[in-house]
């Protein structure tokens, strides 16, 4: 039955296809220098609305991408910004896109559910960032500093500090070092790779047929016309 949902899907389904071509080229565009980036072809994420929702839902036109729904934790992890997605959603979509609006607004839901998609695709880890200044600046050890003590106090780190100085092991009191701003950050370090078994395990574990119904949903959708959006 919802197989053949699919298969008659009139017009009313291709609603959000502007929306959902906007708004993944935004993400592509943000995460494109990143390392290992594949940018996301906007069907697949189309394909993910029919199966989570479709227009006969009545969630269509507020939630199409089902995130933020009660219990769903999901849109806080997004947007709480402990998890990576202050790395993944776009400096220009952070002023609108909120809990809130995501729940109530179909495009800001839209929205949510990609960041969310590409968050869990993702994968982080805390590297050493060099700072806006660039300059190398030198420092006369104290007694009692370590290459650690010193990076902590000029805000360093101290991985920066010992490529800086690589001869230095032990430091001693007069010790001339060079250090450069930096810190600890979180960063995105590679991608895992996209298919409907990835996206089932990372975005909607808990329907143990998605990876076959994204895969329906996609072969139909290969076959429709695509909507003219302005540019």
């Amino acid at each position: 039955m919802w197989e053949d949902g699919i298969d008659k899907a009139d017009d009313a389904w291709d609603a959000y296809d502007c929306e959902l071509r906007a708004a993944v080229g935004e993400y592509n565009r943000h995460l494109a220098s990143s390392p290992g980036f594949v940018p996301l072809d906007w069907k697949v994420v189309k394909a993910m609305l029919w199966v989570e929702t479709g227009a006969k839902n009545p969630k269509w036109r507020t939630r199409p991408m089902q995130i933020g729904n009660e219990g769903d934790p999901g849109l806080q992890s997004l947007l709480l910004g402990n998890e990576g997605g202050d790395l993944v959603v776009p400096p220009s979509m952070r002023p609108y896109l909120s809990i809130e609006s995501a729940r109530q607004q179909p495009a800001q839901n839209i929205r949510a559910g990609i960041g969310y998609l590409l968050m869990r695709m993702a994968n982080f880890a805390f590297k050493s960032v060099p700072g806006p200044d660039a300059r190398v600046l030198e420092i006369t050890a104290a007694p009692g500093d370590s290459l650690d003590r010193i990076a902590k106090a000029q805000g360093s780190t101290l991985e920066v500090m010992k490529k800086l100085n690589p001869s230095v092991g032990v430091v001693h009191a007069g010790d001339v070092l060079k250090y450069q701003k930096a810190s600890i950050q979180r960063v995105i370090t590679g991608w895992n790779p996209l298919s409907a078994g990835s996206i089932a395990q990372r975005y909607n574990s808990g329907d143990s047929r998605y990876a076959s119904k994204l895969q329906h949903a996609a072969r139909v959708l290969g076959a429709r016309a695509e909507a003219a959006c302005a540019r």
